[in-house]
């Protein structure tokens, strides 16, 4: 078992290490590396990946006491294989389909996850001994996926990391729903399809974005006359219009991950008390709660 002092370090170290080689070397794992040593070694393809992940982060498992016990009690808990068949049944994979498009600085295009790629799968993994651990995955294959790109660079996308961190917040939707930040409209398309949901209001600030999304899009939803896309910044709609709609349920997804989300997540948390009677989600929460500042 490892102690308290050391699950608080290796939280951060693993956190950092996975971090930066997602961040910077994402790509680095071949099929060749693979499959050389699977049929080399004997070894399953996720095993075979944990290892290579830990030497290109910088593990000497075989020699440093400390690097092994990561690997030991986080490795195994944090990567998953996922297939392509696990996600291309998803019904906004399967039904939406997206036509290139360019308008000003935004570009709305297919991707392609390469195999072996390390990608974020899920939220933060907390266990009962304190071990927080990050939750990737990998595909033994391509994976497309649509995209926005603002300046050529991601910003809106839906990988099997939406699917995954957006899939208990869909299923708690009902009545009316609000969501903040529009996307590529993964949660109002899914929420839209459920009986349960009466109309999905979705608050998104870029008119390029609102645009792509009407034309190209929203066409494509089996029930897209529930869903109504109003031009507005979040934080007003929050404070000044929302409290007169009645919501039963509001989503909010504004962020790219926790470095631009926790003051975000924090002022919505604020305004939560002029809402009353209606429940409050937010993309990637249980990530977001282990950035916030130790005082709160």
């Amino acid at each position: 078992m490892l102690s308290k002092d050391k699950i608080r370090k290796y939280n951060a170290e693993v956190i950092a290490r996975i971090s930066a080689f997602m961040n910077y070397n994402s790509d680095f794992i071949t099929s060749d590396i693979i499959d050389e040593l699977v049929n080399e070694c004997g070894i399953d393809r996720t095993y075979a990946f944990s290892l290579v992940l830990a030497s290109a982060c910088y593990m000497k498992i075989d020699e440093d006491v400390e690097d092994r016990e990561m690997f030991e009690y986080y490795f195994s808990e944090m990567i998953h294989y996922v297939k392509k068949e696990d996600y291309e049944n998803d019904p906004y994979y399967k039904n939406i389909k997206i036509t290139p498009v360019k308008e000003k600085d935004w570009e709305l295009r297919e991707a392609v996850i390469k195999p072996y790629e390390l990608i974020p799968l899920d939220d933060l993994k907390e266990l009962p001994d304190g071990r927080i651990i990050p939750q990737v995955a990998f595909f033994d294959c391509e994976f497309p996926y649509p995209v926005i790109l603002q300046g050529g660079v991601e910003w809106m996308l839906v990988t099997p990391n939406e699917v995954e961190t957006m899939r208990e917040d869909i299923e708690k939707a009902h009545g009316k729903v609000a969501t903040y930040g529009l996307g590529l409209g993964y949660f109002p398309y899914m929420t839209s399809m459920m009986d349960s949901v009466d109309s999905v209001t979705v608050v998104e600030m870029d008119e390029t974005v609102i645009d792509i999304f009407k034309r190209f899009i929203l066409p494509q939803f089996p029930k897209g006359h529930k869903v109504r896309v109003v031009h507005a910044d979040a934080f007003e709609y929050a404070e000044k219009v929302a409290p007169g709609e009645k919501f039963d349920y509001i989503y909010a997804d504004t962020w790219h991950d926790p470095s631009d989300g926790v003051d975000m997540y924090l002022r919505f948390k604020a305004l939560e008390h002029l809402c009353p009677g209606t429940e409050f989600t937010y993309w990637i929460e249980k990530t977001m709660k282990h950035y916030l500042p130790k005082e709160l």
